[in-house]
Order: C-alpha cells, then sequence, then structure tokens
C-alpha cells in the first residue's frame, strides 16, 4: 500500500524528502460502505489517498437535497482546498460509497509543503485547478445527453459503482430525467 503511494507521489515530482514524510505520516484505514470521513460543516484534519473503493463528496441542503460535489475512485487524493487554505470547517461531505481502504494524512502535512514550496503541493494545487476547469466546461458548455455520454465513455467503470441518484446529481439534472435519457438513448441503439 504505501508503495502505491510512493509511486503516486514520484509521478507528481514529489521531493524525496516529502514522500518520506507522507509514508510516515500515513495511516491505512479500511472503511465499510457509506461510512462518513467528513461532515459537512466540520474542520477537515486528514486528507487521504484512496488505495482501492469509492468515495463521493456532496454538498447537503436544508431542505434533504444532495449535490454530488465529485466521486474518487482507486489512487487518488482527497483533499479539501478550499478547507485546507481558509481553515474553515468543509462546505461538504465526504462519504465512502464501498468497501475502501485509504491512507489518511494529516492536514498538517500539507500546510508545511505549502509553507515550504513543496513542489508536491503546487502539483497539487494544479491537478485540482485543471479538474475543475474542466468540470465547469463540462457543465456550461454541454447539454444533459452530452454531459451524460461524456461521463459514461470517460469513467466507464464508474458507472456500475455509484448509483443513478448520484450520477443524476453529479451531471446537474434530477433522477427521472435521468431514467427518460437514459431509456431515449437505449431506444437510438
Amino acid at each position: 500500500m504505501n508503495e502505491e503511494l510512493q509511486h503516486f507521489l514520484s509521478q507528481l515530482g514529489a521531493s524525496p524528502a516529502a514522500i518520506t514524510q507522507a509514508l510516515n505520516a500515513a495511516e491505512l484505514m479500511e472503511l465499510p460502505t457509506r461510512h462518513v470521513l467528513l461532515n459537512q460543516g466540520e474542520s477537515p484534519t486528514h486528507g487521504y489517498f484512496l488505495l482501492d473503493g469509492v468515495c463521493h463528496a456532496c454538498y447537503l441542503t436544508a431542505e434533504g437535497k444532495q449535490y454530488s460535489k465529485e466521486f474518487y475512485w482507486d489512487q487518488d487524493v482527497l483533499l479539501g482546498f478550499e478547507s485546507l487554505l481558509s481553515e474553515q470547517p468543509s462546505p461538504f461531505l465526504l462519504e465512502t460509497l464501498s468497501a475502501s481502504r485509504l491512507l489518511a494524512l494529516p492536514l498538517s502535512l500539507f500546510r508545511v509543503w505549502r509553507d515550504e514550496g513543496e513542489p508536491l503541493f503546487t502539483r497539487l494545487l494544479e491537478r485540482q485547478l485543471l479538474f475543475k476547469e474542466q468540470k465547469e466546461r463540462f457543465m456550461l458548455m454541454h447539454t444533459p445527453e452530452e454531459r451524460y455520454r461524456l461521463f459514461s465513455s470517460s469513467f466507464p467503470a464508474l458507472m456500475s459503482r455509484v448509483t443513478d441518484y448520484q450520477i443524476a446529481s453529479y451531471l446537474g439534472i434530477n433522477p427521472s430525467s435521468l431514467s427518460r435519457l437514459k431509456q431515449r438513448l437505449a431506444q437510438d441503439e
């Protein structure tokens, strides 16, 4: 498991010192499905490297609606940069959607990397910024049908690992619209 983290950090250009710090600080967590890692409104204490499994970040409204922020799966980083940078509580909930194995890394380590100018911190920020730019374009420039087609072609392995409700929420449509869309696409094929 530490080899996977080491490889991931190396690919991002982490210094040997940062890799050693991460490996020394990493704590293995083996969690069941629907385990809440972070409640919306709580201050996070850790970021995570997901060894295997599926996790989900979502915003919850007072009316009980859920808006999917992001899905994470095998070999991904779960880190709320907004909370890390502003030292404010998390604006979203983070949970497992399947049995998952993660390595927990204290947020204090990320702050040290930021303060010391560790290239890894910059690479993680750049990676997040690119993803956010792509997601913004995805949401603004495509119809719901195009978003569904792009999502299913870009993440085929994820399609069977999350519910239609979660996919609809991620696509910015309601579940009944997704159901109709899928029926229409099935008829066209």
